[in-house]
């Protein structure tokens, strides 16, 4: 039925500002900038990863009447949407710290975890993103690790 997901979208309260963050900060490019009239369709992904782009996406119409879009943008900055990325990394140790340094807000540092090594950021408008070096491990290991804990 379906063959592959090829966007998401998170919401941002000014695209300008996430762009300079997601693209220079996060190290992600620009796929698509297109002002539609009703909306800016703003797009990035990972480099050299074509099949599937991120949706940088301001509350508001199409979308949204007023009213919830207010709503939408509170939740947002109270970082209440839930989880927004996972992005992936050969080497999150490195990333960690090359991130820091760019001055993204740290939520959580890199810690093991039965699936690898993860770390939290929060981009400017509250949307959370993991950050995973992934462990060369099957979901059932991750399981029976997970349960043992328990």
């Amino acid at each position: 039925m379906f063959t592959s997901i090829t966007h998401s979208a998170i919401y941002v309260l000014d695209q300008d500002e996430a762009l300079d963050f997601y693209v220079g900060k996060l190290g992600l490019e620009v796929e698509a900038d297109v002002d539609m009239g009703f909306m800016r369709w703003l797009t990035v992904r990972v480099p050299g990863d074509p099949g599937r782009e991120i949706l940088l996406e301001r509350p508001g119409p199409p979308a949204h009447d007023d009213a919830t879009a207010e709503q939408v943008r509170e939740l947002l900055a109270k970082g209440a949407l839930g989880l927004a990325l996972i992005l992936t990394t050969e080497d999150a140790h490195a990333t960690f710290a090359e991130l820091r340094d760019r001055g993204v807000e740290i939520v959580e540092e890199p810690m093991e975890r039965p699936y690898g090594i993860d770390f939290g950021i929060r981009d400017p408008f509250g949307n959370q993103i993991r950050v995973t070096q992934p462990a060369d491990v099957s979901n059932e290991e991750i399981q029976r690790q997970y349960a043992a804990q328990s």
